[in-house]
């Protein structure tokens, strides 16, 4: 499973520890990753998504999964996400024109 956020596609970075001694060792920074179900308005369900911290304080921030979806870029979204946003965004369309 790759540690990348499945709604802003951060990930891991990498960088030296730098110790008083000037000594450097390599070192990964793992992003924040939590296990989430956000709900859909468009949908009427629950949705399990690998988020990071800063992603779900982004999705409250932007008014919801939808919401947050409907701005996102598909290069940064996961495929899950990617689906997830066509199938609300058809939803949306029929919800208009009914």
């Amino acid at each position: 499973m790759a540690r990348r956020c499945e709604l802003t596609g951060k990930g891991v970075l990498v960088g030296n520890n730098v110790s008083h001694a000037n000594n450097k060792t390599r070192t990964r920074f793992l992003p924040n990753l939590v296990n989430v179900s956000l709900i859909s308005d468009a949908l009427n369900q629950s949705v399990r998504l690998r988020i990071t911290a800063h992603a779900l304080r982004s999705v409250e921030h932007n008014g919801g999964l939808d919401a947050f979806l409907r701005k996102a870029r598909d290069t940064e979204l996961s495929l899950k996400a990617r689906r997830l946003k066509k199938l609300i965004a058809k939803r949306s369309e029929t919800a208009v024109a009914a």
